[in-house]
């Protein structure tokens, strides 16, 4: 039986995988957790939503005759990471997760590495400053105790509901960036200080290196540890994982 894929994506790299399974001619489902209104189209079926936890995934799995799962979430979406992994156990479907390192300081950063996004609350518990937040808009409530800065936030859909701080400029846009234009963001919105998950990759590192040159301080939130799975970090791996895993459906 030829491999049935399930990519879990919301990454870059999730979607530069669907393209290379679709070039291979391999058969797979692109899914995404639904917290982005226009999920950027790929060359492979895709779904959109949750499955119900652990017990829904592994159903799933069940019902579609999955052959492999490919975690490529967000390093940030570590409970679809847990369910993904229970799921796995539960079925006996294997699964590997397509990783990205972790960003790390270099000469010139200014970073206040906090463990969580009540950490980042907590360092902007200070007075008034233009802040870029690039959070996401799922956090974006909890940062309504420090109502005393100026917010820039960059998101990839339009806010629905109003936003928790007084004072805030919203950008609708979509990654990657790049460093010229994400300096010249800064400058032109008078940022000071600016608030990021650490996600790793490229695609939203432009910020990090702009803050640099800039001299700007960064409060950068650590990543949640993952569950303990198999890791690779690029796509070559992951075709070689896939070649040489025999599963109970005969692949």
């Amino acid at each position: 039986m030829a491999p049935n894929l399930l990519i879990l994506a919301g990454t870059t790299e999730a979607t530069a995988l669907a393209g290379a399974v679709a070039g291979r001619g391999m058969t797979g489902t692109v899914s995404f957790a639904g917290r982005v209104e226009r999920p950027l189209r790929q060359p492979l079926p895709q779904r959109v939503g949750g499955f119900g936890g652990t017990a829904g995934l592994a159903r799933y799995l069940r019902e579609t005759r999955v052959t492999h799962v490919i975690d490529a979430t967000h390093p940030f979406a570590v409970q679809m990471s847990r369910n993904a992994v229970e799921a796995s156990a539960a079925t006996g479907v294997p699964l590997i997760a397509l990783t990205r390192p972790e960003w790390q300081a270099q000469i010139g950063d200014r970073w206040h590495r906090v463990p969580d996004i009540a950490g980042a609350v907590a360092a902007l518990d200070r007075p008034r400053a233009h802040v870029l937040l690039a959070v996401g808009r799922m956090h974006l409530t909890e940062f309504a105790p420090n109502p005393q800065h100026h917010y820039l936030l960059r998101l990839v859909d339009p806010p629905k509901d109003p936003l928790p701080f007084p004072e805030a400029d919203v950008i609708v846009d979509r990654g990657p960036f790049d460093e010229k234009s994400d300096r010249a963001l800064m400058e032109r919105h008078g940022i000071e200080l600016v608030v990021s998950k650490n996600s790793g990759g490229t695609g939203a590192y432009a910020k990090i290196a702009a803050a640099r040159s800039l001299g700007l301080p960064v409060v950068m939130i650590d990543r949640p540890t993952p569950p303990r799975r198999a890791e690779v970090h690029d796509m070559e791996a992951v075709f070689d994982w896939i070649a040489h895993t025999v599963t109970d459906l005969g692949v």
